[in-house]
């Protein structure tokens, strides 16, 4: 019987390897990616803890060698995700009854095994599945994963400590239960930490999850689930369902037991789901939370007090790093005339010093964009960029998917605050600018906020700290995420919570106390020490 009051402190965050040439991080992951590179895995779906084959399946490639299989996946159908609910509600009474120390503690489990043994298994997955270099997985599958895991118990801990006082002749206490019902997690291909975190974070407080991970990560997500059994996930908390998006969302969307939509992804996805849940709202045990990160149309606005080199450096890796397949990467920027040539010019030096290929070569700064379907999108917006009358290419424009999905960074220019790439999102390593007369910042300034129907990440560049202040204070409904001479992306788990609002999704910020307080029920019990019997007000007797 455990009569201790468990406190979990705030963590560090996990430090981020430099893997020098022969460091040991460097020689594990070298290995992984040979062994990973030279076989082709048969990945099942898993429910109850059972591995089940279907026999419709699809195939993992390399997004920068896409005739490279790294392995066949079996799909669900209707039975299985029907099945999926049934294990999840089967599990939940248990794993909700679980002292939440010890639910805790498999957690913690999960970020050291990660920090060590999984480490480079991860990393490895994320960069030959979803076409991430040494850095960039480094700090999505490896260390935002673990911070994930790590702070999330240190918040759980602050979350149950939250009680309310006694009164005259009685105790009170709020116990947090998890959602009555299962929870749909469904996740992106462009962070396997995402991917980890829409699942984990339910669990820790003691709700089961169906997983529907993205096609193209499914490589990297199922190495999180051999690691979640390993860690001590019970059969059934946490059930992996690869297979068609719609069908698993008419299903879970259709049960009586859908307790909540855990969600990253696209805007018109979360808005079908959002629908699809409003349409059942009637047959439900309880109303589901919906908490969703969805699209963006991020920007850099520069003041024209800004320097140079920053907006310069931040316009480029903003950008471009991780081809620009980041929630929160720069796509747009309002720059002075002025400042414009120098910036340009800047940021035309980086591109022509930076190599694009294969992961496997650590020199490549670029790797490839995730599949044909987003290659072709944003191919389309280059070549309608270069056929426009009031745009045009500045840098970049190439792209070939001969060998993988590779696409220039790219920059459009033009005179139109409303072109279409300044306001629609593309998700690729394309930023569209537009050059503002000098003196009229805030006119620019209303461009910027009303343009796009995003509000998820945003920054002001400039020196003069009072306008900065002001713009600051105008674009406050924009970005859920801002930044002050600093790039909109890049956010750390514990430091900036990430999340927006618009039509960028309902800001919960993962990474921060809010998103926990989603996942669970407060039931406030009070105890009367001893029970009154006279019905009569004090003045009548």
């Amino acid at each position: 019987m455990k009569n201790s009051i468990v406190t979990f402190p705030l963590p560090a965050n996990e430090p981020v390897k430099s893997y020098l040439k022969g460091s040991p991080e460097r020689v594990a992951l070298d290995a992984e990616l040979e062994r990973q590179s030279s076989e082709v895995l048969d990945i099942p779906l898993i429910i109850g803890g059972k591995e089940i084959r279907t026999g419709n399946t699809g195939t993992v490639v390399c997004p920068h060698d896409h005739k490279h299989v790294l392995a066949t996946y079996h799909k669900c159908g209707e039975k299985e995700i029907q099945m999926a609910i049934d294990a999840a509600m089967e599990a939940h009474e248990k794993w909700a009854n679980t002292d939440w120390t010890v639910r805790a503690a498999i957690v913690m489990k999960c970020a050291e095994l990660l920090a060590t043994k999984y480490r480079p298994i991860l990393n490895a997955a994320t960069m030959l599945g979803q076409s991430k270099n040494i850095y960039q997985a480094e700090i999505d599958s490896a260390c935002e994963t673990i911070d994930f895991f790590r702070y999330n118990v240190h918040y759980a801990s602050k979350l149950y400590s939250i009680q309310p006082k006694d009164g005259s002749g009685n105790i009170n206490n709020t116990e947090y239960r998890p959602l009555e019902g299962f929870v749909l997690a469904v996740t992106p291909f462009n962070f396997s930490s995402i991917a980890c975190n829409l699942n984990m974070t339910p669990v820790l407080l003691g709700n089961t999850t169906i997983w529907k991970p993205s096609s193209t990560a499914i490589l990297s997500n199922y190495y999180l689930m051999q690691m979640f059994k390993e860690a001590g996930v019970p059969d059934g908390v946490v059930n992996f369902l690869p297979g068609q998006g719609s069908l698993i969302g008419k299903v879970c969307c259709a049960s009586r037991h859908l307790a909540g939509i855990h969600f990253t992804g696209s805007t018109s996805t979360f808005q079908t789901l959002w629908k699809s849940v409003g349409e059942n709202i009637a047959n439900y045990v309880s109303y589901p939370r919906l908490v969703g990160e969805t699209g963006g149309k991020d920007y850099i606005f520069v003041h024209p007090s800004a320097n140079v080199d920053a907006v310069a450096h931040a316009a480029f890796t903003g950008a471009y790093e991780y081809q620009g397949q980041k929630c929160s990467a720069a796509s747009r920027m309002y720059v002075p005339k002025s400042l414009w040539p120098a910036i340009l010019e800047k940021v035309k030096k980086f591109a022509s010093e930076i190599k694009m290929g294969d992961v496997k070569d650590s020199d490549n700064f670029i790797n490839a964009v995730i599949d044909e379907t987003s290659f072709d999108n944003i191919a389309k917006y280059i070549e309608f960029a270069k056929a426009a009358d009031d745009a045009k290419i500045v840098l970049g424009g190439g792209y070939d998917k001969s060998i993988g999905y590779f696409v220039e960074p790219t920059i459009i220019e033009t005179s139109n605050p409303h072109f279409k790439s300044m306001e629609e999102e593309i998700f690729g390593p394309v930023l569209t600018v537009y050059p503002y007369d000098d003196d009229k910042v805030w006119e620019a300034v209303k461009y910027c906020d009303t343009t796009s129907p995003y509000g998820l990440t945003g920054s002001v560049f400039g020196q003069d700290r009072l306008e900065v202040e002001k713009i600051a204070d105008a674009l406050c409904y924009t970005a859920g995420n801002f930044y002050v001479n600093d790039r909109p992306t890049g956010a750390v788990v514990g430091m900036q919570p990430f999340g927006g609002s618009r039509a960028s999704g309902t800001n919960d910020k993962a990474g921060g106390e809010f998103n926990l307080i989603r996942w669970v029920l407060p039931r406030v019990i009070k105890e009367t020490l001893v029970s009154p019997t006279d019905y009569r007000y004090s003045y009548m007797k």
